[in-house]
């Protein structure tokens, strides 16, 4: 059965469950044991039972933050923390007149996600002008480009890494057959010391993912540089090997940490997020998707028994 959700000053109502996605290391939304129905209306002798996953009855503490009212809130949230939040809520109807009391029972179940923002890295591709295919000059240039860019982005803990290329002879209107070599590579925010840039924080992915940002910016700033060169010595001796103008490609690529992934037709309401993944599932490395394994039981697996 699917369940919907009214969100109201903050507090999550059960209407019919919707799946509720919680930032690692953020508190939950208040979860209310009650329908919109029932809290617009008098309540006798109201009492309420959480049970977490695991059907583990839940106590007030530090984590589990429940009020006599019957709210939970679920402090820093982890991914073991994920799974069905069930809650019975027991009032009384008392007949007028006669007094005869009757209990009732209701029972709503929230199921919660932790979730965290997937990892950026960038693909870019580009082309250079050479002379030739042949000899070693090609080569040089290749390395000299990485070392520049390497050294552009290092304070942001970034990296280029499997970088390639390859040339081709490339037919041009009104210039005839130039050489040109096609370049690839990827921009990874995980160079050495990446770790030391999080200290401050508990989940480093925000620092992480705004380094890359400004890694992006940069390289895009430092050809388009090698344009504007280009354009204003245009009349000029031009050097053979020179940044073929538009040829930058970008591409942004996503990845999960170990125990999450994406899965758009499990969790439309949170596609591009990286979630954690579900018993019967694992992720072992930064991959983007959870794989099966019909042996866990856990959420947030990493490896497959």
């Amino acid at each position: 059965m699917t369940r919907t959700w009214v969100v109201l000053s903050a507090a999550l109502w059960c209407l019919a469950g919707v799946k509720i996605y919680v930032k690692l290391y953020q508190d939950s939304p208040v979860l209310v044991c009650m329908d919109f129905k029932h809290a617009n209306k008098e309540t006798v002798d109201p009492t309420f039972v959480w049970f977490g996953p695991n059907e583990e009855k839940l106590t007030g503490n530090n984590q589990m933050n429940i009020t006599e009212t019957g709210k939970l809130v679920v402090k820093h949230f982890l991914e073991s923390l994920s799974g069905p939040y069930t809650c019975t809520f027991f009032y009384k109807a008392v007949t007028a007149g006669t007094q005869e009391e009757k209990v009732i029972k209701k029972r709503y179940t929230f199921v919660l996600f932790a979730y965290r923002e997937p990892d950026y890295s960038y693909q870019m591709s580009l082309r250079f002008t050479t002379k030739s295919c042949e000899g070693r000059t090609n080569d040089l240039l290749f390395r000299v480009l990485k070392k520049v860019l390497d050294n552009l982005i290092s304070d942001l803990t970034c990296h280029v890494i499997d970088p390639s290329y390859k040339c081709h002879v490339v037919r041009i209107p009104k210039r005839g057959l130039v050489h040109e070599l096609f370049i690839a590579f990827q921009v990874n925010p995980f160079a050495p010391g990446w770790k030391a840039a999080c200290t401050q924080s508990t989940d480093c992915e925000d620092i992480t993912n705004y380094n890359i940002l400004q890694a992006r910016d940069r390289i895009e700033e430092f050809f388009r540089s090698q344009a504007a060169i280009f354009y204003h010595n245009f009349n000029k001796i031009i050097p053979a090997m020179h940044f073929v103008e538009h040829s930058l490609q970008i591409v942004r690529v996503d990845s999960c940490r170990p125990g999450f992934g994406k899965n758009e037709a499990m969790h439309s309401n949170c596609a591009s997020c990286c979630v954690v993944c579900s018993p019967g599932t694992f992720s072992p490395d930064i991959d983007v998707t959870c794989q099966t394994c019909i042996s866990i039981h856990v959420y947030g697996a990493r490896s497959c028994p």
